[in-house]
């Protein structure tokens, strides 16, 4: 197993850039990552659009960046990567989730994993279901294999999956578009992805932004609550606990991190956690996970009473019409209707203050952010 130290730490607009490098040395990560390998950065983008808290913050890309350069990784050792969904374009999402600017100033490429080369992969691991679901092979992407991996998640809520986080990042990169067909059995997936990733990457890593997080329907159509931690860890399964404890959620009763845990790929015991920096023992948001229409249309689909129209529905050429629903619910209904609303919100805030200033051309550079902005919450 893993060392299942999590670190955490409170944090603020002014200081974040460089408290991640506080949160990630008190982690770990110049043992949990060797310097001789490079390091793919896995970025998490569940909305092309930006919502806070949706998809990794360009501050918590900066902090991880400016951090393993500062440990001696050189910039041609970064690959930063993210992958499509059937909802999701990887180009325009780097662009308007503001990961363009940071990666300009540090000098680092962006590779779109559907992009990429894939190839079949044969697992040792027995896995639980994604041999079933993919009987003709898993397919990964071959850069993936002999690189260790940073896992780039939100603190946030997910319909399919309770809570997500540095696992379920795996999700995204791991497998191809088709992914979707893996919700059915989410948990027993999420359990594959930790055996898959033990045996392609000599090391796993994992740094979570908390400082907006994601109450709700989540991934996407959440409310915004602004907590201002930060995690980091080398234990997937551990910092998923963690962050589902702070959420107020029973790590055991979460399928995926109960499972993982009884079959020893990390610790989601959190009395046996080494939590280092904040004592959040008496933290809990109270955060309820609900769903989206979208995903309970999916589950209606898959484990409900519409059930007897899955295969016709979802694994046809009918097809087709799950992510035009997806796309217009999601992007010309919740968004303009609801989302924005909640965006201005957040944009008064001291964080999305932070967040537009990276739309200046000189913002990323390695010093805190202004201290210059107001305080507030959106709840």
């Amino acid at each position: 197993m893993p060392d299942s130290t999590v670190a955490v730490l409170k944090t603020q607009p002014r200081s974040v850039v460089l408290d991640y490098q506080r949160v990630m040395d008190m982690a770990g990560v110049d043992d949990a990552l060797p310097r001789d390998k490079d390091t793919l950065i896995k970025l998490n983008l569940s909305w092309t659009k930006y919502f806070p808290a949706c998809s990794s913050q360009p501050w918590q890309f900066e902090g991880v960046v400016r951090t393993l350069l500062s440990k001696g990784f050189s910039p041609s050792q970064l690959l930063p990567v993210e992958n499509r969904t059937v909802v999701t374009d990887p180009l325009k999402g780097c662009q308007n989730n503001l990961w363009n600017p940071v990666l300009r100033h540090y000098g680092l490429g962006f590779t779109p994993l559907n992009q990429a080369d894939w190839e079949t992969y044969r697992f040792e691991s027995e896995l639980l279901k994604l041999n079933d679901i993919f009987p003709d092979g898993i397919e990964i992407p071959t850069l993936f294999k002999g690189r260790s991996i940073v896992h780039l998640p939100t603190v946030k809520t997910h319909g399919h999956s309770v809570t997500t986080g540095a696992i379920k990042n795996a999700f995204g990169g791991l497998l191809k578009e088709v992914r979707h067909y893996a919700h059915k059995h989410i948990h027993e997936v999420l359990v594959d992805l930790l055996y898959m990733q033990r045996e392609l990457h000599p090391a796993v890593f994992s740094v979570m932004d908390g400082t907006v997080c994601g109450d709700g329907a989540g991934p996407r159509t959440m409310v915004p609550k602004i907590k201002g931690y930060i995690l980091a860890g080398a234990d997937s399964v551990a910092i998923d606990a963690v962050a589902a404890k702070m959420m107020g959620f029973d790590p055991f009763s979460i399928d995926y991190l109960r499972m993982a845990h009884e079959r020893e790929l990390g610790c989601a015991d959190v009395s046996k956690i080494k939590i280092a920096g904040e004592d959040v023992s008496g933290v809990n948001f109270g955060f309820k996970t609900a769903k989206s229409f979208v995903i309970w249309g999916d589950q209606m689909l898959r484990k409900g009473p519409l059930r007897f129209m899955e295969k016709a529905a979802l694994h046809s050429p009918l097809v087709a019409w799950a992510p035009l629903a997806s796309n217009i619910y999601h992007d010309f209904l919740w968004y303009p209707l609801i989302g924005r609303k909640r965006i201005r919100e957040f944009d008064k805030t001291e964080w999305g203050r932070l967040f537009d200033s990276y739309r200046r051309p000189t913002r990323p550079s390695g010093a805190p952010a202004s201290s210059q902005v107001a305080t507030a919450n959106v709840h």
